[in-house]
């Protein structure tokens, strides 16, 4: 069979159990034998080497939901409502739309703002871990790794932090849209019904900040303006959306695959306990090494010519930054975790225009959560059975990660 069109290389296998839970033996057939791949099976194309994965996160085009019209076209408008909130989000949109939006809510998250944040984020990591730590166990998604950043979350938007189970809810189920490449028709009702549970709760809240104005996301992108400019309420409601799943889902994973990566690797992690100078660039290293955003989709907006594949103007390309994460000809010896990597330059936050506006609040979380877990639980090991990995192959992550600990 021409490898081109070889189902061995099909990302449609990370539907498979077994390659869900190790992506990366795949991610290395395709960067070997075939790394500009045509995927017949998604009819998309599909790039694994890291220059190559840079110059489509950097030239490519994001805008690529459909809108509510072509979905009716397909006779998908049952999809409408998700759709609706999708076009104004900032992650499918090129310039100048996609700098107006950034612009206005790149101000909530500049690294001078994160780091005032810093004690507070810290007494929520001591106050989430103080529940559990007499127990002597702990499953780290439930317990830890998925209310810490769903709290931080609610308060940068401005929203009471009591509502962050909820919200967490909506956020997994929204998070099927963004991060997968399936379609799973028997989800479509329960995404349904949390992208309308969302757009609800975000009308509601900018209505009350308009009768009592309070910090936060929601007030800043209420009051921005730019020439005279300012956003819509759809527009309002449709970015809080994205920054709330972005906001949680890919730092829940970065704690949880970072955790279970340290557990594997038991000499790192004492490394990193005994020096916890180590923090920052070990949070860099596992974000590498596991990277919680695992693909993302452009569209070619013209003809283009990548590494002798002819790429027509208009077809769906995958990036596959988890898979330029590992490419050996810019990471030296790319399999192995190594907390003291310099030079790393990895993409698990995207790249060029779209790079994560959230990036410096992710990773000061990361930070936070590693040193805590590492200096409050002493003996901490995975607890015996099988791991199982979400079906959400673009955002990365375990449905559960239970460990046990000294509990004194």
């Amino acid at each position: 069979m021409d490898k081109h069109s070889d189902a061995r290389l099909s990302l449609v296998r990370l539907l498979e159990p077994e390659v869900l839970a190790d992506p990366y033996p795949l991610y290395r057939r395709l960067r070997t034998e075939d790394p500009v791949h045509w995927d017949r099976f998604l009819h998309t194309w599909v790039v694994t080497r890291y220059p190559d994965v840079l110059r489509v996160l950097h030239s490519f085009s994001a805008d690529r939901t459909p809108t509510p019209a072509q979905l009716t076209a397909m006779g998908l408008s049952a999809l409408n409502p998700i759709a609706k909130v999708m076009v104004k989000q900032m992650l499918f949109m090129d310039a100048p739309a996609h700098t107006r939006l950034r612009g206005l809510a790149s101000v909530a998250f500049t690294p001078a703002r994160v780091t005032v944040l810093r004690e507070h984020i810290q007494s929520i990591a001591d106050d989430l871990l103080g529940k559990v730590r007499a127990q002597g166990k702990m499953d780290v998604i439930a317990d830890f790794a998925a209310p810490m950043p769903a709290i931080v979350t609610a308060e940068m938007l401005g929203v009471p932090t009591a509502d962050h189970v909820k919200l967490k809810g909506w956020s997994a189920d929204f998070a099927e849209m963004l991060g997968n490449f399936q379609h799973n028709p028997d989800r479509i009702p329960r995404v349904l019904q949390s992208t309308n549970h969302l757009v609800s709760y975000f009308q509601n809240a900018i209505a009350e900040i308009r009768e009592c104005p309070r910090e936060g996301l929601i007030h800043s992108f209420m009051t921005a303006e730019i020439d005279g400019d300012r956003l819509t309420e759809e527009e309002i409601v449709a970015n809080c959306i994205v920054t709330l799943v972005g906001g949680q889902e890919t730092t829940t994973n970065l704690i949880g695959n970072g955790l279970l990566t340290l557990l594997r690797n038991p000499a790192q992690l004492d490394q990193l306990r005994h020096d916890s100078r180590l923090i920052p660039s070990a949070v860099e290293e596992l974000l590498r090494f596991e990277s919680p955003s695992q693909h993302t989709g452009r569209i070619a907006k013209e003809d283009v010519e990548i590494d002798g594949r002819q790429i027509r103007k208009g077809q769906a390309v995958m990036a596959i930054m988890a898979a330029a994460n590992r490419d050996p000809d810019r990471f030296p010896d790319p399999d192995a975790l190594m907390l003291e990597r310099a030079d790393n330059k990895h993409l698990a936050f995207g790249w060029s225009n779209h790079f994560c506006f959230g990036a410096p609040l992710a990773r000061m979380e990361g930070q936070i959560a590693f040193e805590t877990l590492l200096r409050r639980l002493a003996g901490l090991q995975l607890a015996p059975g099988p791991l199982t990995w979400r079906s959400n192959s673009g955002l990365r992550g375990l449905t559960a990660l239970p460990v046990t600990f000294d509990p004194t």
